[in-house]
């Protein structure tokens, strides 16, 4: 049984399925305690989960073991895609600076601290962090030598770096301690936050030599008994690492896998999965079609969800025109093309002009801006070129036709991938790889398989999405 700890828009659904599946959740809000009609007690945890940014899917961190035992339990649909990251929360590098910006550095981490998790690949971001100066033990500069910790990690699609500090710390839910301290400190306001200060001389055990002690917001609910597990767990755990870290060379040349106390997954939640996630949070409360869709779209829709959810019992299909009104797209927004690649990377092909909405349908007008070729189809691109791309929400595939400014066609580019989501400000998807062309003199022809086999031996693309990708490609193939 591994103990879980969740926040986020998927909150709900994922401890339903979790306590389906014999997992404990812990340190459970009040609204979800009050909807389980459970204690979901205050205890230590050994795993937690929180959304990512842009509420695309959850991060999950913890033991290796523990974080493998509750992935199997997350993968809700054919399109949630799940990768292991090279600098998981918690873990020490020796890294060097490799740029100063003005409000940071940049440290690369050379080799992957992370334990492996069983069939599960790293993503295929580099491992890098950024130090803000704040965070520094003095200063940094370009070409230094630097003993960093990650204490945010960063999903592989997001337009950050995780963030590192040379402060070494180690949380557990309901008790941080940090390294070169000797305070004790509780993020908890009023009587409540004295109070537990003041309990901590009266546990049986004592935080390790050198570590100083803060009481996270969740102990303010846990019994005096579950303070002192909690904080015994946390000693080992500190002094494990102290060993660690004291054993490791510090050179210019050394490795810079120092400790991996933990290991840190991602897991993207494609339309499919928050589809399926819909229907087990239905289960349990009241949900609209397309719940964890809108949230995902747009944070300020959530208010909007909780209200339609309050108010009356939802039925019907998710309300695709209703939202996209209220908050976008609408004609005449630029909206970008997020296109998401099977080992995790997110590559932004350009914002473009939504020219018609028509129901779930999307037009959209980009200009190119440079020079070279069109890939696969072999034709030459030129400034001024012109590509139309026509995207319907949870369509598995989607064409771009590309134009010469005098109309001419210079040939059609249709895009395999997993079921589109037209967000407010851009589109989303997974590309997988497999592709279909038509060139302008009308031959058609299959790209790309190769490369969709490949990600399926690297695990980055189950069999059962490679055969879904591939009857799209034949469809699509014989339409054309």
């Amino acid at each position: 049984m591994t103990r879980v700890r969740l926040r986020g828009i998927y909150t709900t659904a994922l401890t339903r399925r979790l306590l389906d599946e014999g997992h404990d959740v812990v340190q459970a809000s009040p609204p979800i305690r009050e909807r389980f009609e459970a204690e979901l007690d205050a205890t230590p945890r050994d795993v937690w989960l929180t959304d990512t940014d842009a509420r695309q899917g959850i991060g999950v961190s913890g033991p290796s073991d523990a974080v493998e035992d509750v992935l199997a339990d997350l993968r809700v649909g054919r399109d949630t895609l799940v990768w292991a990251d090279p600098a998981p929360a918690g873990a020490v590098f020796e890294g060097h600076v490799t740029d100063a910006l003005g409000s940071g550095a940049v440290v690369a981490l050379d080799e992957p601290a992370a334990p492996r998790l069983e069939d599960i690949p790293f993503h295929g971001v580099d491992a890098e962090g950024f130090l803000p100066y704040d965070d520094a033990d003095g200063y940094v500069d370009e070409g230094d030598q630097v003993r960093v910790q990650v204490h945010e990690p960063a999903p592989p699609w997001a337009d950050r770096r995780p963030q590192v500090s040379t402060a070494i710390e180690i949380g557990g839910g309901l008790v941080s301690l940090a390294r070169d301290r000797s305070d004790v400190r509780a993020d908890v306001s009023g009587e409540r936050g004295t109070e537990l200060v003041r309990t901590t001389e009266m546990l049986p055990v004592d935080a390790p030599d050198g570590w100083g002690i803060r009481w996270e917001r969740s102990a303010a609910d846990a019994e005096i008994g579950r303070l002192g597990d909690a904080l015994d767990r946390i000693g080992d755990r500190a002094e494990r690492l102290e060993d660690t870290l004291g054993d490791a060379p510090d050179t210019p040349d050394a490795d810079s896998r120092i400790a991996a106390p933990n290991a840190t997954a991602w897991c993207w939640f494609g339309r499919e999965s928050r589809r399926e996630l819909d229907g087990i949070r239905r289960d349990v409360t009241a949900t609209m079609a397309g719940h964890h869709r809108i949230k995902a779209g747009d944070r300020s829709a959530s208010d909007a969800v909780d209200f339609v959810e309050a108010v009356c019992e939802p039925t019907g299909e998710f309300p695709f025109t209703a939202v996209a009104d209220q908050f976008g797209p609408h004609e005449g927004d630029r909206v970008g093309l997020g296109h998401g690649k099977p080992d995790g990377r997110l590559i932004q092909l350009g914002r473009g002009e939504v020219t018609a909405i028509d129901g779930d349908r999307l037009t959209l007008r980009r200009e190119m801006r440079s020079a070279g070729t069109y890939d696969a189809l072999g034709t030459e691109r030129v400034r001024g070129d012109v590509a139309i791309t026509k995207l319907v929400e949870g369509r598995w595939w989607y064409p771009t036709i590309y134009r010469g400014e005098d109309g001419k066609r210079k040939g059609t580019y249709v895009n395999i991938c997993t079921p589109v989501e037209l967000f407010p400000e851009r589109a989303r998807y997974v590309d997988l790889h497999v592709d279909v062309i038509k060139r302008p003199d009308g031959t058609v022809e299959r790209v790309d398989e190769d490369e969709l086999t490949a990600a399926v031996d690297a695990g980055y693309v189950s069999e059962a999405l490679a055969e879904k990708a591939r009857s799209v490609a034949t469809a699509v193939e014989n339409a054309l």
